[in-house]
């Protein structure tokens, strides 16, 4: 390993704790990621989010810390839409309670920068960093701070002409979070120590089940932004009818699947139920494959994962269909939210459980 114009002849379990190393640390950034996901969806689900109305990435760490600062900030709030026609005459305090969840949440999402790329510059400079991921982690890194330029995007959206964030880059924030979480698992995961099961049954199936993962993401981020989940909170019937009517009252036809709340919550139930098959279909073929070669579930990687991926995603289902026929109290509706990530850590895992690890097991 080359660190700074120096060669390092790491021995075999040197290697393997550099690489037990770099992944807990993989596994931490993705422990804070999930907390700032979890937290910026309280952001939104408590209409919070255009509480700090400027973008200060250095001096916004400091939070108003006297009583004219507060006023300063409330000042600026009052300029925006949102506080003209829909929460005109608020107190100070009730200011505070939304500005403290934004804050936490853009606190957060600067820890996370740090936490990733301190540790980073280290095992670069160290030595340690396994060869062949430096380029992929400083792309991660890349991704991160492209995501705060998003966030910020998104919030400007709803300062001037709307009252809310538009949908769309609310989407876009979410996917960029998800993607950046589902980077740091894959590359986490191929550090692990494993036995590596050379057959697998529905290799591709995973892959379309990660694809369908962030489509249904996608789709729960146009709910929250669409605030979709509000109305028709009836299961299995969504307004009297398994297939409703008026999904797509307006033209062109398929912008209803973006603006038209109605359409856009079905399509979300849609795509929850095409997961579940799709989880059912990549179990029952994983298994099939495990008893032909004569091995359990427990013997199994492959198998016992899409299992575990399997109840995971029936439980996101029960969820989410907890979620809606309570018109989404705030807990059960991050709990959603935060099934959801795990959900998608769980298959980012699985289908890099299908290549080889980086140190395999005998």
């Amino acid at each position: 390993m080359m660190a700074f114009g120096r060669n390092i002849a790491w021995s075999e379990d040197e290697l393997r704790f550099n690489a037990a190393m770099v992944r807990g640390w993989l596994y931490f950034v993705v422990l804070v990621l999930f907390c700032l996901v979890i937290v910026g969806g309280a952001t939104r689900l408590t209409h919070s989010g255009l509480s700090i109305t400027e973008w200060k990435p250095l001096h916004g760490v400091i939070p108003p810390l006297n009583l004219s600062q507060w006023q300063e900030e409330f000042e600026l709030y009052k300029r925006i839409p949102e506080y003209q026609l829909v929460n005109k005459g608020m107190s100070l305090a009730e200011f505070q309670g939304l500005f403290w969840w934004e804050w936490a949440h853009r606190l957060l999402a600067r820890g996370v920068g740090l936490i990733f790329a301190v540790p980073l510059l280290l095992f670069w400079v160290s030595g340690r960093l396994p060869k062949g991921l430096g380029l992929p982690l400083v792309g991660v890194l890349a991704l991160g701070g492209f995501q705060g330029f998003i966030g910020w995007w998104m919030v400007s959206s709803g300062l001037s002409e709307r009252t809310d964030v538009s949908q769309y880059r609310l989407a876009v924030h979410l996917i960029m979070a998800c993607l950046i979480i589902a980077s740091c698992v894959y590359i986490g995961r191929g550090l692990a120590p494993r036995k590596h099961e050379h057959v697998g049954g529905a290799h591709w199936l995973a892959a379309l089940l990660l694809v369908a993962t962030f489509v249904q993401l996608y789709l729960g981020a146009l709910v929250a932004g669409l605030d979709a989940g509000l109305s028709y909170n009836t299961w299995p019937l969504m307004d009297g009818a398994l297939v409703p009517g008026g999904l797509l009252l307006h033209q062109p036809g398929w912008i209803n699947f973006f603006e038209n709340p109605k359409t856009v919550q079905f399509a979300h139930r849609c795509g929850g139920y095409g997961l579940l098959a799709l989880a059912l279909m990549h179990f029952v073929i994983e298994w099939r494959s495990a008893v032909s070669r004569g091995l359990d579930l427990e013997l199994s990687q492959h198998a016992r994962g899409a299992l575990i991926l399997l109840v995971a995603v029936i439980i996101q289902a029960a969820i989410g269909i907890v979620t809606l026929v309570t018109m989404m109290p705030l807990p059960i509706a991050l709990t959603h939210q935060a099934m959801a990530i795990i959900v998608l850590i769980i298959v980012t895992a699985h289908l890099r459980g299908y290549r080889a690890p980086r140190f395999e097991l005998a």
